[in-house]
């Protein structure tokens, strides 16, 4: 079982990092490929955040349920944690693209 929960805590630190990082990476690339466009490219990294981060956040509930049924229930918070993060920055990136497409609505 202990492998299960560790295994599951990876998987969510893992998609949890991959989420966080999806905004950053697909900006770099973005200004390193001339033919891919800043705003286009958000339009697919923002929904590709999102949804590693709801496979983090799915793989840390798993190693939250294998932790809480096993003899040794010890630790345990980081994999929530970095799942939580991919949503907030996921959050903020939807957020941003919402706020310019009022502001484009707007002129």
């Amino acid at each position: 079982m202990s492998s299960s929960r560790r295994r599951a805590g990876r998987a969510a630190i893992f998609f949890g990092l991959l989420a966080v990082l999806a905004i950053p990476v697909d900006i770099v690339i973005a200004q390193y490929l001339k033919g891919v466009k800043l705003l286009e490219s958000l339009y697919i990294a923002v929904p590709v955040a999102a949804g590693l981060a709801l496979i983090a956040l799915a793989a840390a509930r798993h190693a939250r349920y294998v932790r809480a049924r096993s003899v040794y229930a010890e630790g345990g918070r980081w994999p929530t944690r970095f799942a939580w993060a991919g949503i907030y920055a996921a959050a903020t990136g939807g957020i941003a693209l919402a706020v310019y497409g009022g502001l484009r609505a707007a002129q």
